[in-house]
């Protein structure tokens, strides 16, 4: 049985990692050490949906050890990866996602900057990425030097789709020799990628 040890990973890192694990053939079983119980909810949300046997331990406040096993799975049939408006980042159109903050959300800064890392790891893990993303106002500072965003941006990259900061914005911040991920780009250059897109996702 494989071990994954997720403690103090943010959702849906817990989630995609115990995924991955189990999607190959020749893994029947993984553990998860978590250290919060929303995740472990998420865990058996995630298990209850493939229909995979699932427990948990807690072994001390805040620390659980969730096992989850495909014995006597049903496998229940999945969606097709390519379905719905989400288009690959090789075919005309696709998906554009524009970023406009460095926080994802209203409220407590801390838990929107938490979110908006939460969702470009997501965002890397899709089976079919985007064919743009793009940063805006204070999203900048997710493309520059020192943000915890970057390693997923550039696996985003690797992957096809372009990553693009807005030039005004970069200037507007003093950022301009900190960029780290993708390019800088005009709101002229902006405007023609979102009119091209299949669909947009605006956060």
């Amino acid at each position: 049985m494989k071990t994954i040890d997720a403690t103090g990973k943010p959702c849906p890192i817990p989630v995609i990692e115990a995924k991955k694990i189990l999607t190959a053939k020749e893994n029947n079983a993984v553990t998860i050490k978590v250290d919060n119980i929303v995740a472990v909810e998420n865990l058996k949300k995630m298990a209850d949906g493939y229909g995979y046997e699932f427990s948990y331990n807690e072994n001390k406040e805040d620390s659980y050890d969730v096992s989850i096993s495909k014995k006597n799975s049903k496998q229940p049939v999945q969606k097709e990866e390519n379905s719905g408006q989400i288009q690959s980042s090789e075919s005309p159109g696709g998906m554009a996602v524009l970023i406009g903050s460095d926080r994802m959300g209203q409220g407590a800064e801390e838990l929107g900057k938490i979110l908006i890392k939460g969702f470009i790891y997501s965002l890397s893990e899709l089976p079919t990425p985007p064919k743009y993303v793009i940063f805006l106002n204070s999203g900048a500072y997710l493309t520059a030097e020192g943000a915890n965003t970057l390693d997923d941006l550039k696996r985003l990259e690797e992957k096809g789709t372009e990553i693009l900061t807005c030039g005004t914005c970069i200037n507007y911040y003093e950022l301009q020799d900190k960029l780290a991920v993708g390019k800088i780009v005009n709101m002229y250059e902006i405007t023609e990628r979102l009119a091209s897109a299949n669909s947009i996702l605006n956060i």
